[in-house]
């Protein structure tokens, strides 16, 4: 009881103590001030204190857990207010159809239409079988979708308990005129029940397919705008960088990552999230260990500047941000010892959650370049592995971790290979086709 306790009390006292944007420092000389990780021409808007300190939180947490735990469970919510019809003076409007719905009771989950379920054909009022399909899409080519290498990959990655995305890159279709094609095949596959979204691009940015801003900016438009009607309910996901936030506030860093990265422009990416645009946004952290060592930056120190930067423009508040790091990924196999392993983990994985930037962290667990080298998050062939049997144990993360799988390469094969990614993930990114 006492080791459920001190877990409770850790979990209570970290999310109390999160950084949160709030009322504006006053006073420069403010304890409660985090406006100093700032940069000087940072606009007045945009502002930075602690809500809790470490010390304070853990107090917090204590009062709550005292006595067993005694205020924690008795506090609920407030009873709601009811009211009974049959009561005198009480006058309850009539339930009737009014043409909606077909005045039956159903359960949670239950299709509109009887036969429509997993994507069947329901009978139509006139008696003969239809299929309704989102816009542009016929039924032959999500049938299509469902029996490729892929689509047969999400649907068994769905069976193993995952939250499942479809991953593509639409940015080179759309360059070469191709992207109601290359959209129309991705949707397909989405159209699978189980599927969360799409990330339609891995690459916005930082690859070479744009020559400039606006170029990005068109891209982004047509590209969601047809993704909403090929594959209306799903999610859009896209992953970027932003290396100008591992400055934090030495503006001469600054200078040197807008002219390096001219294209990866904060107010920018954060105008496609206010317009909705995107859903879900992931920030590549890649670059962190290395790209600010001329600033005395070292990682530790661009990862916090970099998450204090998402959260001082909410960005949180029009899309998921989530955080995509390969740093425990090693060509054949990770080799750390389990120390090192606690460690790595510690720092790309439960800093961004810690720090209330990321609600999801993304960790590529295998890949092959075109030479036929393999990189892993995992031992070969699913063999025993330090790093594998650490993140194992993140049972109560597991939601918020995600992985990349490609369904072109397994490691075993999908059923294999997904039903171990679904021990440490709660997410799943299927590529492939």
């Amino acid at each position: 009881m006492r080791r459920r306790r001190l877990r409770q009390i850790f979990v209570l006292g970290l999310a109390l103590s999160l950084l949160g944007i709030g009322v504006p420092a006053w006073s420069e000389d403010d304890p409660r001030s985090c406006n100093d990780l700032m940069s000087g021409d940072t606009p007045a808007y945009v502002v930075c204190r602690w809500m809790a300190t470490p010390d304070e939180a853990l107090d917090i947490a204590r009062w709550w857990l005292a006595n067993d735990g005694e205020r924690l469970e008795s506090a609920g919510p407030v009873d709601g207010i009811g009211v009974n019809c049959k009561d005198p003076g009480n006058v309850c409007p009539p339930l009737e159809n009014d043409g909606v719905g077909d005045g039956e009771a159903h359960d949670g989950g239950d299709p509109d239409v009887e036969g429509a379920e997993d994507g069947g054909t329901p009978e139509c009022k006139a008696g003969e079988e239809c299929f309704v399909s989102p816009e542009g899409l016929s039924a032959e080519q999500i049938s299509t979708a469902m029996e490729s290498t892929t689509g047969q990959a999400v649907k068994t990655a769905v069976a193993a308990g995952l939250r499942v995305w479809v991953d593509a890159e639409l940015a080179d279709d759309w360059k070469a005129g191709k992207l109601d094609e290359a959209a129309q095949r991705v949707a397909a596959l989405a159209a699978q029940p189980g599927v969360v979204g799409i990330r339609f691009t891995r690459q916005l940015g930082t690859g070479q397919t744009f020559q400039s801003a606006d170029e990005m900016d068109t891209f982004v438009t047509e590209a969601t705008a047809r993704l909403r009607k090929l594959a209306p309910g799903r999610k859009l996901a896209a992953r970027t960088a932003v290396p100008l936030f591992g400055c934090g506030a030495d503006d001469a860093c600054k200078t040197a990552m807008t002219q390096k990265y001219p294209l990866l422009d904060p107010e920018r990416i954060g105008a496609w999230l206010a317009k909705g645009r995107i859903d879900q946004l992931a920030l590549d952290g890649a670059h962190l260990g290395s790209e600010y060592a001329t600033w005395k930056i070292d990682a530790a120190t661009a990862q916090r500047n970099q998450w204090v930067q998402v959260r001082a423009r909410a960005w949180d508040a029009y899309a998921q941000i989530a955080s995509e790091d390969t740093t425990l990924t090693t060509v054949g196999a990770p080799q750390l010892t389990g120390e090192q392993v606690t460690k790595a983990v510690t720092e790309h994985v439960a800093s961004p959650i810690q720090d209330d930037a990321a609600e999801t962290v993304t960790l590529p667990s295998r890949s092959e370049n075109e030479q036929g080298q393999v990189t892993r998050l995992y031992g070969e062939k699913w063999a025993a592995n330090a790093t594998w049997d650490q993140l194992k144990k993140l049972a109560e993360v597991r939601p918020r971790l995600a992985t990349l799988y490609d369904a072109a390469k397994p490691e075993v094969d999908a059923a294999t290979d997904l039903k171990a990614l679904a021990e440490v993930f709660g997410q799943v990114y299927v590529q492939g086709d």
